[in-house]
């Protein structure tokens, strides 16, 4: 066994006896969710954890981020990633530590983030003998708005705290637990969401004929909209246009004024998202014309992702490393995903590599074999109907507390020990 394997046991070997405080911490923080940019509560709670572990702690980072360092002397400067905001979701888990919080859900598994992270964080304090270097930990608010991560190297993240080497983060994923994915290259997609009112002119639903019916043109926006992949991006183009919520009108029998869209964009490649957006365009000009619309539709943007590009070559490295602590058969390559993220503003802000990899939280049996790797088979071979299994931002969305947390804990130590200096 190489020093760095031997590294990496001896620190996980520390994991069993942190277990329950994580699990209790887990089910807290889900308990008690908060949106983005309102974190305070998360925000607190992750300082004070911090500290008593050892490290160098400023919160406030970028509105509710917080920051902790850890030097052990010369070597890399690993930045570590979990975001910690929730979603505007009512959860309907049925778990004894649902969310406390009306409307609001851990639906996207930041609590289990922040938790696995914070674990990690205690494993590499304990285990600093046979490290050196710099842990950066950046707990990040508003992923969700896609705001937060840019809010904090926006508040001098790196002038305050020095520019790392490598930055690493990972996501929960709707898959067996036990098993980890990761896909060198475009990763994660690029988002764009979008804001269309359309102008009409209301009136009496008994007289449509002196009115310019903002519903129907909306009614007719939709459906062209779904045109532009099906008949305008080439077959080896990936690209997704979602129409998630269409507003207008008080009551049965009025025609409205105005109509609103609200529009979800993934893409992966720079010209496949300015076409998409051009069409878009396009089509809302056109329906708002062709209906007789009084005034030109407004359109607008809610938020915006960039592409999370992993470097391949670091992304290499690190998944060596975690087929050698998990397993060879359970990591695998996802594909990209059509999810978007903004940890990758971490990496381009500093000019370094990002490693980001997805791990799942589901109970095996949900994918029709009590062993993750088989379960995952099942998958591949199109033997689990997904659309029954809860994912990310639904109200059922529920991973299981163990051993979810073990995996989290373990592919984030395994990744910045990998990054990490040998200590002499």
């Amino acid at each position: 066994m190489t020093s760095k394997t031997n590294a990496i046991t001896s620190a996980l070997s520390g994991l069993p006896a942190i277990g329950d405080d994580l699990a209790d911490f887990y089910r807290d923080l889900h308990a008690h969710p908060e949106l983005s940019r309102a974190e305070q509560r998360t925000s607190e709670e992750v300082a004070r954890r911090a500290k008593a572990l050892g490290y160098q702690v400023t919160a406030g980072v970028g509105g509710t981020g917080v920051v902790a360092i850890l030097a052990n002397g010369d070597g890399p400067t690993v930045l570590l990633r979990a975001d910690f905001d929730a979603l505007p979701i009512t959860e309907a888990t049925g778990l004894p530590y649902s969310s406390q919080t009306p409307g609001v859900m851990h639906a996207c598994g930041h609590d289990m983030h922040v938790t696995c992270l914070m674990g990690a964080l205690k494993l590499l304090a304990d285990a600093r003998a046979s490290w050196s270097g710099t842990v950066m930990a950046c707990f990040q608010p508003a992923e969700e708005t896609g705001q937060g991560a840019q809010a904090m190297v926006e508040d001098g993240l790196y002038d305050r705290f020095g520019t790392p080497d490598i930055v690493l983060a990972q996501h929960t994923a709707p898959l067996p637990v036990g098993v980890v994915g990761a896909h060198p290259g475009p990763a994660m997609a690029a988002t764009d969401a979008l804001r269309v009112v359309l102008h009409g002119r209301g009136g009496h639903g008994s007289r449509p004929e002196v009115t310019i019916d903002p519903v129907v043109m909306a009614a007719a926006t939709v459906m062209r909209l779904q045109t532009i992949v099906s008949r305008e991006i080439p077959a080896a183009d990936a690209a997704v246009v979602t129409v998630g919520m269409m507003r207008a009108g008080t009551k049965d029998n009025i025609i409205p004024d105005d109509a609103e869209l609200r529009l979800n964009i993934r893409t992966f490649d720079p010209g496949v998202r300015t076409k998409v957006l051009d069409s878009v365009d396009r089509i809302v000009k056109a329906e708002a014309a062709a209906a007789g619309a009084p005034e030109p539709p407004e359109t607008s943007v809610i938020d915006t992702f960039p592409v999370l590009n992993n470097d391949p070559d670091a992304l290499s490295r690190t998944v060596a490393a975690l087929r050698e602590t998990l397993g060879d058969d359970r990591v695998f390559d996802p594909g990209p995903v059509t999810g978007s993220e903004d940890a990758g503003i971490f990496a381009t802000a500093a000019r370094v590599p990002i490693c980001y990899w997805m791990f799942g939280v589901l109970d095996p049996a949900l994918f029709g074999d009590p062993d993750p790797v088989r379960g995952l088979g099942n998958i591949a071979r199109g033997q689990v109907d997904l659309a029954t299994i809860p994912g990310p931002h639904t109200a059922g969305y529920a991973p299981v507390v163990e051993p979810s947390i073990t995996a989290g804990v373990s592919a984030m130590t395994t990744a910045a020990l990998t990054w990490l200096g040998t200590s002499r």
